[in-house]
C-alpha cells in the first residue's frame, strides 16, 4: 500500500505533475500567475474540489453507470465548486474576488474531471484521496512558483512585500504569461530528465556490482 501511495505522491507532484508535465488546466495558469497569492488560492480551491470529487466518485464507481458517468462527474464537481465559492466568499472574500470568474470555471477544469475519469473511477477511495491530494499540490506549487517568479520581476514585489524599485513590465502582461509558462515547462522537463538519467546510471551501476562474478577460489 505504501509503495503504491508513494508512486502517487511522485506523479501528482513531478512525474505526471498537471501543470508542467501534462499541461492541463492553462487558462487559470496564465490568468491567475500574476501574483504568488492568487496561486495558492486557486491551487488549494483546486485541491478541495478534486479531494472531495474524487472521493465521491471512487465510493460510487460501482453505482453510477457507464453511459452517464461523464454527466455524474460534472454535478459532483460542481457541487464542490459550489461549496468552495461559499466558503471562500464567506470567509476569504479577498481571495474570492482576486480569483474571479476562474474559481466557477473550476468546473470545468481538465485535471479535476481527468482524474476522476483516469483514476477515481478505477481505484479504491484511499488511493483517489491521495490522488487528488498530490495532484492538487503538484498544480498548487506550478502557480505559486510562476506566480512568484512573474510577481518578483512584474512588479518587484512578493506576497505584497515591496522588494525593490526594479521592474519588467512585460512579466505583468499576457505574452509575459505564456513566456514565463514556457520557461517553465523546459526547466522542469530538463530538471526531471536529468535526475532520472541520474536514477537510472545509478540503478545499472547496482545491478552491475551485484552481478559481478565471484571468483574461485582453488
Amino acid at each position: 500500500m505504501m509503495k503504491k501511495l508513494k508512486k502517487i505522491a511522485s506523479d501528482g507532484i513531478i512525474t505526471s505533475n498537471p501543470t508542467f508535465r501534462l499541461v492541463l488546466g492553462t487558462c487559470p495558469t496564465l490568468a491567475l500567475t500574476t501574483m504568488a497569492m492568487n496561486g495558492i488560492g486557486m491551487g488549494l480551491a483546486v485541491t478541495f474540489v478534486l479531494i472531495c470529487s474524487n472521493l465521491i466518485v471512487s465510493l460510487l464507481r460501482h453505482v453510477i453507470p457507464k453511459q452517464v458517468r461523464i454527466p455524474a462527474y460534472v454535478l459532483i464537481i460542481a457541487t464542490f465548486v459550489t461549496v468552495i465559492r461559499l466558503l471562500l466568499d464567506k470567509f476569504l472574500p479577498d481571495i474570492y474576488d482576486s480569483l474571479g470568474l476562474f474559481l466557477p470555471l473550476i468546473v470545468v477544469n481538465c485535471i479535476i474531471l481527468g482524474r476522476a475519469e483516469s483514476f477515481a473511477s478505477k481505484n479504491a477511495p484511499l488511493y483517489a484521496v491521495a490522488d487528488g491530494l498530490f495532484m492538487g499540490i503538484g498544480f498548487t506549487l506550478a502557480l505559486t512558483l510562476m506566480g512568484a517568479f512573474r510577481e518578483i520581476l512584474g512588479s518587484g514585489m512578493i506576497f505584497g512585500i515591496k522588494l525593490w524599485d526594479f521592474q519588467i513590465a512585460f512579466f505583468s502582461s499576457n505574452a509575459g504569461a505564456f513566456f514565463t509558462y514556457g520557461v517553465f515547462i523546459a526547466l522542469f522537463s530538463l530538471i526531471t530528465s536529468v535526475v532520472a538519467k541520474r536514477k537510472k546510471e545509478k540503478t545499472t551501476k547496482n545491478n552491475e556490482v551485484v552481478c559481478e562474478p565471484v571468483a574461485e577460489v582453488k
